[in-house]
């Protein structure tokens, strides 16, 4: 099939979801609106920052001289940890009750470092937060949502460099259809679906965007944004807590390398959301599950080009323009070191 003249769908195994791909379009003329692009000469401490060390938030709350991540309840959580009272009388109208916690996680103290532009010691520090927060709320959660929206484009209030935890007694739709997904594959072929996938991936390559002895970063064979990657596990790991302290400094390291690769690629502080899929807590059976992350970038051709999911995308399914293995091909061109400490690179494809 020739990738580049002919539309074709692509399922995701681990949603049961499909992807349209029309590569023929990539290249049609863009009148379409731009978005504003991030203003990346921030200060290293904003005195109005809710976030930043030693200011006021909007409860009144001050922040310590935090030197390295902190993390705080969420001044506005969308998780109550009183449960209310529910009663479902007809099948059209179903509630229940949604107990939980929301955390905000500081990666830095530095008003003007996001992830690509901290040393890896500072990740090495954010990732062994993950762990540690993951550890205390599995406790008592089933499902434990670790994630980060960066930049205005994806709805981010604050610049600061930081991320939340979301801890709650369901399991979120999303994970409950991965769950699923990889239990019926398990249960089908004896393996784990992403073990296999990540196997599969690295031997074929085309997909791939970096890989070391633990982890692996590809363009999903479904991606759905126009640089959406998946960080998986090669160690099969579940969840935060299986994770060896070489796995988590490859894993700041590979971070690094990323999000790197994505501010490199239009030359700007790159937008996304990204966040952690780990097995269900409190579970006996794991085999099933590997750990992996999602980064959906919204970027399309530009800085201030945002693909957008409307119309067809909102009605029918998820449809992109540029193939999977083309946007693995740019990032994988786009060099590791940082833009802003070095001048001599240029735009990726230049």
């Amino acid at each position: 099939m020739d990738n580049t003249a002919s539309s074709f769908r692509r399922k995701n195994p681990l949603t049961d979801e499909w992807v349209l791909v029309s590569p023929q379009r990539n290249n049609r003329p863009w009148h379409g609106a731009t978005e504003a692009i991030q203003n990346d000469d921030l200060a290293q401490h904003d005195a109005n920052c809710p976030l930043c060390p030693g200011n006021q938030r909007a409860n009144g709350a001050v922040n310590p001289h935090f030197e390295t991540t902190f993390v705080f309840n969420n001044d506005f959580a969308a998780l109550a940890q009183t449960r209310s009272d529910v009663s479902n009388h007809n099948d059209l109208f179903i509630q229940e009750s949604a107990v939980g916690e929301a955390r905000v996680m500081c990666f830095s103290p530095t008003h003007n470092r996001s992830l690509p532009r901290m040393s890896e010691d500072a990740l090495h520090a954010v990732v062994k937060t993950w762990c540690a927060q993951y550890k205390e709320l599995s406790q008592r959660y089933c499902c434990v949502q670790i994630f980060e929206n960066k930049g205005e484009i994806m709805g981010c209030s604050q610049p600061h460099p930081h991320g939340q935890i979301w801890a709650h007694e369901h399991l979120s739709t999303e994970v409950e259809k991965e769950d699923r997904a990889q239990a019926n594959y398990f249960k089908k072929h004896g393996s784990a679906m992403l073990s296999d996938y990540a196997a599969r991936e690295a031997l074929n390559a085309k997909r791939v965007v970096l890989q070391n002895a633990h982890w692996l970063v590809v363009v999903p064979y479904w991606a759905k944004w126009p640089f959406e990657t998946m960080l998986i596990s090669l160690d099969n790991a579940p969840d935060f807590t299986h994770l060896t302290s070489a796995s988590t400094l490859a894993l700041a390291k590979t971070i690094k390398q990323l999000t790197s690769k994505y501010d490199n690629l239009f030359k700007c502080s790159f937008p996304y959301s990204m966040g952690w899929h780990n097995a269900p807590s409190q579970r006996t059976q794991l085999s099933h599950w590997v750990m992996h992350a999602h980064f959906y970038p919204p970027l399309l051709r530009s800085a201030s080009v945002k693909k957008h999911m409307v119309g067809y995308e909102m009605l029918g399914e998820s449809q992109r323009d540029l193939t999977p293995e083309l946007a693995a091909q740019i990032l994988r061109d786009c060099p590791e070191q940082h833009y802003l400490d070095n001048t001599s690179i240029s735009k990726c494809g230049e």
